[in-house]
């Protein structure tokens, strides 16, 4: 059964997302066009494995969503916001200090 994540929720799902950079190209490339995994993997040059496990990932963050088409399946965004929320994102200013990193935050796993 499908529920409507509350706010928190959603932004919590939102950015560990984005925590991994191969996620972050998966979202950016399906923000172009809806897409097929082994056209993604190669697209992205990561291994059809690797990316499996990363559209798992989104799609259990409820950011992807599959439609199957023949025998295959496609991968699109959840919902077309994503992909102007990802725009917003990516156009952002982000303020930094020239010599500090921001910390990588051990992960459980995804979402």
């Amino acid at each position: 059964m499908l529920t409507v994540a509350s706010d928190i929720d959603v932004l919590a799902r939102f950015g560990r997302a984005l925590a991994d950079p191969i996620r972050c190209r998966i979202l950016l490339a399906l923000r172009q066009a809806p897409a097929y995994p082994a056209d993604l993997a190669d697209a992205l040059g990561v291994s059809r494995t690797r990316l499996s496990n990363h559209l798992a990932c989104l799609r259990d963050c409820g950011l992807v969503v599959t439609a199957p088409d023949g025998r295959r399946t496609r991968y699109e965004l959840a919902d077309e916001r994503l992909g102007h929320a990802l725009d917003d994102l990516r156009t952002a200013v982000v303020a930094v200090e020239a010599d500090k990193t921001c910390p990588e935050v051990e992960s459980k796993g995804c979402c």
